[in-house]
């Protein structure tokens, strides 16, 4: 199937590596021990829904968290406060609506709010050139039900996203339960960097359990790096 509109995820570092946290993108926000990373993601192909990424978190309207997202922010707080706090509030809301699957629209709107307003504070100028992008990603929030499996197949145990930008390569790995059968599944892609934040993706290979098999060459897409922090 083909993805036209950008969607947001958010992943966090599964493997702690000096607490760093996270990088946003458009499509995708990863939140890894205390380092966040945020993704605006526009995907062509939805096959690459299974790229490992962290999650956008949700409130509802009775939340402390919602409240907060909605309150003025104090002028004389420092940025490195705010960070964390937004952090904080990311992460509770995506825990919060299971990744997003169980998101209201509200929730969603909130979310919105959260990642605009953590972006705008991004500490990282070219977050594509650090080192500290690179490794497995754990998808804690996404906006698109295809790869929450919404309506369909049930997705089990963590949601990985590897990037290594010294291979410019990617890998998105899931376990799906198929009725009485978990089966894990993975696409690889080849990354082609734009600038020191957008990359280009080509989707290369599909495997699904012991089968694998070549991606369309028009399965295509790019992924924006909005957030990058090491906290």
């Amino acid at each position: 199937m083909i993805e036209l509109d950008p969607q947001r995820h958010c992943y966090h570092n599964s493997l702690p590596k000096n607490n760093t946290f996270p990088i946003t993108m458009h499509l995708s926000i990863t939140l890894a021990a205390t380092t966040l990373c945020c993704l605006c993601l526009q995907q062509q192909a939805d096959a690459f829904s299974t790229l490992p990424a962290s999650s956008t978190y949700h409130y509802s309207s009775s939340s402390t968290t919602a409240r907060n997202a909605f309150s003025f922010p104090n002028l004389f707080q420092s940025k490195d406060v705010r960070r964390s706090e937004l952090k904080e509030q990311i992460l509770s809301l995506a825990s919060e609506t299971k990744r997003g699957l169980t998101a209201t629209e509200e929730q969603k709107e909130q979310m919105q709010i959260l990642f605009a307003e953590l972006e705008a504070l991004n500490p990282t100028l070219n977050p594509l050139q650090k080192a500290s992008v690179n490794g497995d990603w754990s998808l804690d929030y996404t906006t698109s039900d295809t790869i929450l499996g919404k309506g369909g197949f049930p997705r089990i145990g963590p949601i990985i996203q590897n990037i290594d930008t010294t291979t410019l390569s990617a890998k998105n790995s899931e376990t799906v339960q198929y009725v009485l059968f978990p089966v894990p599944r993975s696409i690889s892609a080849e990354l082609s960097p734009v600038n020191g934040k957008l990359t280009d993706v080509k989707f290369k290979r599909f495997q699904l359990g012991p089968i694998g098999f070549d991606a369309p060459d028009s399965f295509r897409g790019s992924l924006d790096i909005t957030y990058l922090d090491q906290d």
